[in-house]
C-alpha cells in the first residue's frame, strides 16, 4: 500500500510471520517523482504528437482543397464557355509522380475540355465551309433569277434565293462568331432614329415610342439586325400593338401574344429550332 507517512510517499507491506504480523516500510519519494516525471513526458508527447498531426494534416488538406478550388474553377470557366482553359495539374504530366483523386479528376477535365474543344472546332470548320460552298451556286441562281420574266413565279423564287442567301450570311456569321474571329464595327449612333429606322424598313405596324434618346457607341448592323428579327417575330408570333420602346440605352420590344413557351423560358433560344406551329426561334 502506498500512502502518506509524515509527508512524504511511504510504500508499505504487511505479512504474517511466526505467528505475527511483520511491516515493512520503504521511501517511496524518489519512485513517485519517477513517475510524475515520466507522466508528464507522455503527457508532453501526446499534446506535441496531436500537435504535428493537427499541422500536417491541415497542410495537406489545405493542399487538396486548394487544388479541388482549382479544377471547379476551371470546369465553371468551361461551361462558361473558356474551351481554352485547362487545370494543367502537374501530377498529370508525371506519370512518375503519385496519382491521387484529385489528379485523376484534373485529367479528366482536360481530356474533356480538349474532346469538347476538337468537336466544336469541328463543326465550325463544317459551318464554314457548307456556308462557304453555298456562296457560289446561290451567287449564279440569283443572277439566273433575276433574268427570268416578271411575275408572280418569279418573284417567288426570287424570294426564296433571298432566304437561302440570308441563310447562309447567318451561318458565315456564326462560323465567325464561333470563331471568335469576327470584328465589331464601332460607331456613335443615336438610339432613337436608329429604332425608327428599325421599323420603317420592316413595313410592319410597329409603334415607336422614345421616352429618352441616347448615343451610344455599337455595332449598328448589329442592332439593327437584333431590333427587326425582334420586332419580325413579335409580330409573326405574338399579338398587336408590338411598341418598340427607347427609354436612354435601353431598347425593348413589347407586343401582347401569348407570351413565351415554356420550352424558351426553360432552356433560352437554340440555333435554327423550329416549333412543329412554324414558330422559328433562330432570330429571337
Amino acid at each position: 500500500m502506498v500512502t502518506e507517512y509524515q509527508g512524504r510517499p511511504t510504500m508499505w507491506a504487511a505479512g504474517p510471520a511466526d505467528g505475527h504480523a511483520l511491516a515493512v516500510r520503504l521511501d517511496y519519494t524518489q519512485s513517485a517523482e519517477t513517475i510524475d516525471a515520466l507522466d508528464r513526458s507522455i503527457l508532453g508527447s501526446s499534446v506535441l504528437a496531436i500537435g504535428v498531426t493537427l499541422l500536417v494534416g491541415a497542410f495537406a488538406v489545405t493542399r487538396v482543397t486548394r487544388r479541388l478550388h482549382l479544377t471547379a474553377q476551371v470546369a465553371r470557366r468551361i461551361s462558361a464557355g473558356d474551351l481554352d482553359a485547362r487545370v494543367d495539374d502537374p501530377r498529370t504530366k508525371d506519370p512518375t509522380r503519385p496519382q491521387d483523386e484529385v489528379a485523376t479528376v484534373s485529367g479528366a477535365l482536360d481530356t474533356m475540355a480538349s474532346s469538347l474543344q476538337r468537336k466544336l472546332q469541328t463543326e465550325q470548320r463544317f459551318t464554314a465551309d457548307v456556308a462557304h460552298e453555298l456562296r457560289t451556286p446561290l451567287t449564279g441562281l440569283s443572277a439566273a433569277a433575276e433574268l427570268l420574266p416578271e411575275g408572280r413565279p418569279s418573284e417567288l423564287v426570287r424570294d426564296r434565293v433571298r432566304a437561302m442567301r440570308g441563310l447562309t450570311e447567318d451561318l458565315l456569321e456564326i462560323s465567325r462568331l464561333d470563331a471568335r474571329t469576327e470584328t465589331v464595327d464601332l460607331a456613335v449612333h443615336e438610339l432613337g432614329p436608329l429604332a425608327e429606322r428599325v421599323v420603317r424598313a420592316s413595313g410592319t405596324a410597329t409603334e415607336v415610342r422614345i421616352v429618352r434618346d441616347a448615343t451610344v457607341e455599337t455595332d449598328r448592323r448589329r442592332v439593327e439586325r437584333v431590333l427587326g428579327n425582334l420586332v419580325a417575330n413579335a409580330h409573326r408570333h405574338g399579338a398587336p400593338p408590338v411598341v418598340v420602346t427607347v427609354d436612354g440605352p435601353v431598347v425593348s420590344v413589347r407586343d401582347h401574344g401569348p407570351g413565351y413557351p415554356a420550352y424558351l423560358l426553360e432552356s433560352g433560344p437554340q440555333r435554327f429550332r423550329t416549333e412543329s406551329g412554324g414558330k422559328d426561334t433562330a432570330s429571337d
